[in-house]
């Protein structure tokens, strides 16, 4: 694994056969939601809320 910093990002390049596809996607998601909750103005408990709802439909 090899992790990269700059001024606005951190890369992390895993090598393919580390991870299968479905643990993988699942750290994906986690990611992107991270992303769009901190640009949110939304409380934690709404963003929870949503999610748990998106999980169950």
């Amino acid at each position: 694994m090899q992790i990269e910093r700059t001024n606005n990002e951190i890369l992390i390049k895993i090598p393919s056969d580390a991870v299968c596809y479905g643990g993988g996607q699942r750290i994906l998601d986690y990611l992107k939601f991270r992303e769009i909750a901190s640009k949110s103005k939304a409380s934690q408990k709404q963003i929870d809320e949503i999610s748990t709802e998106i999980n169950n439909s």
